[in-house]
């Protein structure tokens, strides 16, 4: 069953991502982040979705001040009270930027949401990634339903220890278009 194959591969992968020392984890971050600046994609997009991250997840904060700095539109996930789950809104700076629902910054109040189907480019975070753009996420739906509805490229972000063989995927699962880890910028083939 996929649910138990994600649990287990969850628990796995989480397991490696803790062995991971703080040093190298800043090293990874670093390499990861000059990756993605050298890739056309970015510098194509005009609007961008980025992701405040957790402890254990690659540190982008430098490609939100790069976003800012060549004046690309910067969105965020931004908690939606009603949903529960999350909306894209626009940060114009720094100041619109507080501590959100999971200790992340997200937008404040009054940030005005974009349409998902108008993002160029939206980075993603993972448990784990396989080739064919599988993603496991943290299991509560919230960046696949995001996700379902942008048209723009899909990018998930990880060290190079998240990307795994196969990622089990059930039907609601969206599917990533490229991985970028502090090694390699891989597009993603789809299964046939």
């Amino acid at each position: 069953m996929d649910a138990i194959a994600k649990i287990e591969l969850r628990t796995r992968t989480r397991a490696l991502i803790r062995s991971v020392s703080p040093e190298d984890r800043r090293g990874f971050s670093e390499r990861l982040q000059q990756g993605m600046l050298a890739q056309e994609i970015w510098s194509r997009a005009r609007s961008v979705l980025l992701f405040s991250p957790l402890p254990d997840e690659p540190d982008i904060s430098t490609l939100i001040e790069a976003a800012w700095r060549v004046a690309k539109t910067l969105v965020l996930p931004q908690t939606n009270p009603a949903t529960g789950g999350y909306t894209a809104a626009i940060v114009p700076n720094r100041e619109a930027l507080h501590v959100g629902r999971f200790g992340v910054l997200e937008p404040v109040a009054g940030c005005p949401v974009i349409p998902l189907n108008q993002l160029d480019l939206v980075l993603v975070p993972g448990v784990a990634f396989d080739s064919s753009g599988g993603r496991l996420g943290r299991g509560m739906g919230f960046y696949d339903r995001l996700l379902a509805e942008v048209r723009g490229h899909k990018c998930g972000v990880a060290y190079d220890l998240q990307i795994v063989p196969s990622v089990p995927v059930e039907s609601h699962d969206v599917r990533v278009d490229s991985i970028l880890t502090p090694t390699r910028w891989q597009l993603c083939s789809r299964p046939a």
